[in-house]
Parts: structure tokens; C-alpha cells; sequence
């Protein structure tokens, strides 16, 4: 599959709600517990510094995504935070990576010095190698930080990264 990636427009968002939502609802990975509406869907991705999409290059479907946005304001606003969901039956793919990597540049290109991940759930495996070899820095744990979706916590693993 060849990806391509660019900035959402008004006619991806009932597929990127869907695969965010998907997301959520396994309830792994995002902090979000409520699912995303037709509605809330297109002020959340409008809302953030940039949304990506990724789209395989042949028939145009979308196959992934991402949000940027800063992580706080004022005198931190230089730290950007990003959330990236593949569609699922195509995770594995190396299109996360695809995705992080233009996150990266998108975010570099904005003007922010750091990306940083606030909730990095440790049992997250195929993130957190996709986090080492990007060459992003683990902060060390949080102990109970990630509230599963059947009831119990698991640690999470802050991460940054210089742009």
C-alpha cells in the first residue's frame, strides 16, 4: 500500500471519526471516553493545530490519522502533543509511523520545539518501539496513570522529542 498523507478535509470526517472512535472504544490507547459525533467530530478535528489523514494512494481510502495541537500554553507552548489512530485490520503496517513521522515535521514546520506524549500506556507495545526508534525519550513511569476499559489501571510512560 502506498500512503500518502495531508490535512484532513470536511469530507474525511465521517471516516476519521470512525476510525478514531474505534480507538476509544477499545479503550487502550486514549484518554477520550466518550465516542466522537457527526457534530463533535468536526469541532474536535477542527480544533487542533493540524489533523492528518492518511490515505492509501490507489482508491484515496483513508487508512489512519492523526491530531496536533499544543500540550499546554504561554511560556510551554513551544510543546506540541499528538494522537495518531490506524484503521483497525491495517495496524502493523508502519503506517503510525508514517504518521509520527509527518506529524514531526508538520509540527516542526508550526513552529513548535518539542513533541511530547503525556499517556503512553505501557501495555501499548507496538507504540512504544515505534517511540524508541523514532528516538524519543522516555520520562520514566506513572504508576496507575491509564484507566483500562474493563476497570483496572495500568502505568503510563511520558515521552518527548526535539523537533
Amino acid at each position: 500500500m502506498d500512503i500518502g498523507i495531508r490535512e484532513y478535509t470536511d469530507q474525511d470526517i465521517p471516516e476519521a471519526i470512525r476510525i478514531w472512535n474505534s480507538v476509544v472504544e477499545d479503550g487502550v490507547a486514549f484518554p477520550q471516553m466518550d465516542v466522537l459525533s457527526p457534530q463533535s467530530g468536526e469541532q474536535f478535528f477542527s480544533g487542533q493545530s493540524y489533523t492528518g489523514v492518511a490515505f492509501d494512494q490507489a482508491g484515496g481510502e483513508i487508512v489512519g490519522m492523526y491530531i496536533l495541537h499544543p500540550n499546554n500554553v504561554g511560556r510551554c507552548g513551544h510543546i506540541c502533543n499528538a494522537s495518531y489512530a490506524v484503521k483497525p485490520g491495517l495496524r502493523g503496517q508502519r503506517i503510525g509511523e508514517k504518521l509520527v513521522r509527518h506529524c514531526m515535521q508538520t509540527a516542526k514546520g508550526l513552529g513548535f520545539k518539542i513533541l511530547q506524549f503525556n499517556a503512553v500506556v505501557k501495555t501499548n507495545a507496538p507504540a512504544l518501539r515505534l517511540y524508541k526508534k523514532l528516538g524519543f525519550i522516555q520520562l520514566g513511569v506513572i504508576p496507575n496513570g491509564f484507566l483500562m476499559k474493563d476497570g483496572h489501571y495500568e502505568d503510563i510512560i511520558p515521552h518527548y522529542r526535539a523537533l
